[in-house]
């Protein structure tokens, strides 16, 4: 079976014998519960509860009527104790909605009353934004958006992402090898949304024991299961296409464009347990890994869950931790506080010692051109830094900076150790806010 991969791209050391081969162990659940009303950047959430209210396991606790958003559901039953301003991954305060547990698990009614084999498209699209389901591989995008492309767009392919390709992170591999039938019945479902498509389940070749399970479990299906070559990004929606297409997504242009759609693996198990078992999303796996921690696990983590809590039940940690980081080393958000709950898009927790985390001092560009080599999305870094610095927006529109995915490969190559991403970051930040400060003057 040949390798499919992408052009460009690294090759890190994955790090996964942590925990690839540990099963799923569920987690605690903790006696409070904290759910930031902003699951994703730009969209803050209203509370659709009042402090003193009891709530129950599956209950709309929060919503928006905004277009790209999706309510949130209480994951224990319970009573609402505070609303106000608590500490989130990014260091800021944003509104929190806090729920002291009971301990009883009494569910609300079920999310809908209907017999899978029997909705339609609409049914099954309107019952995934019901269940708050968005991307679980960390952009938190509602699904039923991605899932509704526009009506001459000719989606010929449906791409489950199982590449993980991040460091550490191994919380989708023991999905697909614990519980394939939630993946496979999760694209099925899909699929019948688009039923002149293709499904894929794609897996990166470090995972034999996934790609097995998966090919056992589907060889009745119309379901390729695709082996992927093992490199980094390869679980970038992008270079996942390409790979496994040999599409290419153009600049500025969306998967659906080229007649695709990509779910992440957890995603299409939560629109399984959405239809089939009629429950909304209220919890996700998480990795809890790094040199620092004393028993590195997956668990299956209610949402609001602190992660103090799963770092407690992971043994606490090592003296010489250096890092705290939401997500995988290379495109994940660095916090300084474990008292920060779980969300939507939380894949992993990973505790750094001062060794991992340890970063040699920024030295000067020597134009050796690695960072290009590297870049998957054929951009310069070493130029889109230098207009970074140097407050170029300009030059750094003409150069196609927004092109760039943050995955870090530059700066991973880089002799120099220049700060690439963090720069591009800021300058794409800039971009946007100039942007919308020109489009609010037009308005």
């Amino acid at each position: 079976m040949s390798k499919l991969t992408f052009r460009r791209g690294i090759h890190p050391p994955d790090y996964k014998s942590q925990t690839a081969t540990q099963s799923l162990q569920q987690a605690e659940v903790p006696q409070l519960l904290y759910y930031t009303l902003q699951q994703r950047n730009g969209v803050l959430l209203e509370p659709s509860v009042q402090v003193g209210d009891r709530v129950l396991l599956g209950q709309v606790i929060a919503e928006s009527k905004a277009f790209a958003s999706v309510p949130l559901h209480a994951s224990v039953s319970g009573r609402v104790k505070d609303i106000a301003l608590y500490l989130q991954a990014d260091g800021q305060k944003v509104p929190t909605l806090v729920v002291e547990n009971d301990g009883l698990d009494e569910a609300c009614e079920p999310l809908h009353r209907m017999h899978p084999g029997e909705m339609d498209s609409q049914a099954i699209k309107d019952v995934i934004q019901k269940a708050g389901i968005v991307g679980m591989g960390g952009a938190g995008f509602p699904t039923h958006i991605k899932l509704s492309p526009p009506p001459d767009a000719k989606i010929e392919h449906i791409i489950i992402n199982g590449a993980e390709c991040e460091p550490y992170l191994t919380s989708d591999h023991r999905l697909m090898v614990e519980h394939p039938e939630t993946v496979i019945r999760g694209l099925v479902t899909v699929l019948r949304l688009f039923p002149d498509a293709q499904g894929h389940i794609a897996i990166e070749e470090n995972k034999p024991d996934a790609i097995e399970t998966i090919r056992e479990a589907s060889k009745d299906l119309p379901i390729a299961v695709e082996r992927l070559a093992k490199k980094y990004p390869q679980g970038s929606e992008k270079h996942l296409i390409y790979a496994v297409t040999g599409r290419v997504v153009p600049s500025g242009k969306l998967p659906s464009d080229v007649g695709c759609i990509v779910l992440n693996v957890d995603t299409a198990a939560s629109i399984c347990r959405a239809v089939y078992d009629k429950m909304p999303l209220y919890q996700r796996i998480v990795t809890v890994a790094g040199g620092a921690v004393n028993k590195p696990a997956n668990y299956i983590v209610r949402i609001g869950t602190p992660l103090s809590a799963l770092v407690e039940q992971s043994g606490g940690l090592k003296e010489d931790a250096g890092k705290i980081l939401i997500g995988g080393p290379m495109m994940g958000i660095a916090t300084h506080s474990f008292d920060v709950p779980v969300t939507k898009g939380t894949s992993a927790v990973l505790v750094l010692t001062e060794k991992e985390a340890h970063q040699p001092a920024e030295s000067a560009c020597i134009r050796c051109g690695r960072c290009v080599r590297a870049c998957p999305m054929f951009l310069e870094p070493y130029a889109l830094q230098s207009f970074a610095y140097r407050k170029d927006v300009e030059n750094a529109l003409s150069y196609h900076i927004m092109d760039c995915i943050e995955c870090g490969s530059c700066a991973y190559s880089c002799p120099s150790k220049r700060h690439l991403v963090q720069a591009i970051r800021w300058m794409k930040q800039g971009v946007r806010a100039k942007q919308q400060a020109e489009k609010t003057r037009k308005g």
